[in-house]
């Protein structure tokens, strides 16, 4: 085993152990939350030795990193999820790769997906991101819709051609009522869930919680959680 690959085993046992306590305090089974490996500013090689250790969702915030280094790990078993902010210029291409978009916040965006999906003749599934720092109507700091766009967008996604509604994400907030509160805010996210899946049953993915904050998210009832410092390390700067 190489010095890289045993690193990445230690990291991944020890988020393992953390999620399996979380789920136990919670009273939730192990097998209802995700691990998604944000392996942003990360190369490919390090994707190839994660999904030797059964990783199997891998997640980017960065087109320009993507879609190279998923065109070079295309022979892995892996699901890909794009979580930054998107915009329109760069939909044809995240649509190449992306299995799920997490960061779903405006119409024009989904009009957008829709149009590659159906031209590239694939299914991706979406997530609103929610902003629980932005006013009602407004978005956030980070992207996101607020609270009362969710409905508007969740129907738009769950009509539109090539796309499939999968649920809800956000971020902790850093400003707002909520900042500084993290199982606050991922509880209010729940709260959205469970008003979203009375219109749309089918979307009960719930993606919350990183490296700092995945015990609060699992608390709360994330059954996805994105997880990359305590993973792979700390991140090298971006030149």
């Amino acid at each position: 085993m190489t010095e890289r690959k045993a690193q990445l085993a230690a990291n991944l046992a020890k988020v393992e152990d953390r999620i399996a306590a979380a789920c136990k305090a919670a009273g939730r089974e192990r097998e209802e939350v995700t691990l998604i490996v944000v392996t942003k500013t990360y190369p490919a090689s390090d994707v190839r030795i994660l999904s030797e250790l059964g990783v199997r969702h891998v997640a980017e915030n960065r087109d320009q990193d993507a879609a190279p280094k998923a065109a070079e790990c295309s022979d892995l078993p892996l699901s890909w999820h794009f979580v930054g902010q998107l915009q329109t210029n760069k939909v044809r291409s995240v649509v190449g790769y992306a299995h799920v978009v997490q960061s779903v916040d405006r119409s024009k965006l989904v009009t957008a997906l829709s149009k590659e999906a159906v031209r590239a003749e694939r299914e991706v599934g979406c997530l609103i991101q929610v902003a629980l720092d932005a006013e009602e109507s407004g978005r956030g700091e980070r992207g996101g819709v607020g609270v009362a766009g969710i409905e508007e967008l969740a129907d738009l996604v769950a009509d539109s051609p090539g796309l499939r509604l999968d649920g809800l994400m956000t971020v902790a907030p850093l400003s707002g009522p909520y900042a500084g509160r993290e199982q606050a805010a991922f509880e209010r996210l729940m709260d959205l869930s469970t008003v979203l899946r009375g219109a749309h049953p089918a979307a009960n993915m719930v993606s919350a919680g990183m490296s700092s904050d995945l015990e609060q998210a699992v608390a709360a009832g994330a059954t996805h959680v994105r997880v990359g410092t305590a993973v792979l390390g700390v991140r090298p700067r971006l030149g």
